[in-house]
């Protein structure tokens, strides 16, 4: 039986040494950690692991220097990241850079290995009440500085991203939301990454011009 070869990028010894071991009571994973230093690009290299798994709060080393690294050497290697929850800037800057999945340090057994084992069939798992507690955030603090409707108008957004905007901005759920429009969930989980992405831009730009105006020799 071919098993599922995983690596583990952790400097704390005990989360390293208890993930580690958690993954090899699992049937069909072999796995194997080291600290995020010099010699986690050896051991991958020696390795050739099909899940890289990476603490995005690696000491020794910028974990995403490390991940670009790894997905460089190892085209078919999934990445799957993990940290407590972090910025919304932060989840999208990992995406972009390929990752595959992640994972929170208080994730449950199951979503844990879930995760894991849905990267290593080449799915890309951003957990729903990650991504729904991200637009919640955002949206929310949004809705604080002027309402909905003025965080829509403000930005340019389809439709039914308008539509999705509005409907979780209530506090509904994907799942909610994609029966409410009568779309797939992945339709409504990509409507919430477009708007994230946009509301993320817009507070750029107005920051970048509220810095302007208070800093006009710049």
């Amino acid at each position: 039986m071919i098993k599922l070869k995983i690596l583990v990028i952790e400097d704390n010894r005990l989360l390293r040494v208890g993930t580690t071991a958690l993954l090899n009571e699992q049937e069909g994973i072999i796995a194997v950690s080291t600290r995020g230093n010099r010699g986690a690009l050896e051991k991958a290299k020696k390795l050739v692991p099909d899940i890289v798994l990476v603490s995005l709060g690696l000491k020794s080393q910028n974990s995403m220097s490390v991940i670009e690294t790894i997905m460089k050497q190892h085209p078919r290697t999934q990445v799957v990241v993990m940290d407590f929850l972090p910025l919304h800037s932060h989840v999208v800057e990992y995406f972009k850079a390929g990752v595959s999945g992640y994972v929170a340090r208080d994730a449950t057994h199951e979503d844990f290995l879930h995760t894991i084992r849905s990267a290593a069939k080449g799915l890309r798992i951003l957990p729903p009440t990650i991504s729904e507690s991200l637009f919640s955030q955002i949206v929310k603090s949004a809705i604080e500085e002027g309402g909905v409707d003025r965080v829509v108008e403000a930005i340019e957004l389809t439709k039914q991203e308008r539509e999705v905007a509005n409907l979780m901005a209530k506090g509904k759920s994907i799942i909610e939301t994609s029966r409410k429009l009568k779309v797939a969930t992945f339709v409504v989980k990509n409507h919430v990454r477009n708007v994230l992405d946009k509301l993320a831009l817009h507070t750029r730009l107005e920051l970048a011009a509220f810095a302007k105006v208070r800093n006009p020799s710049e």
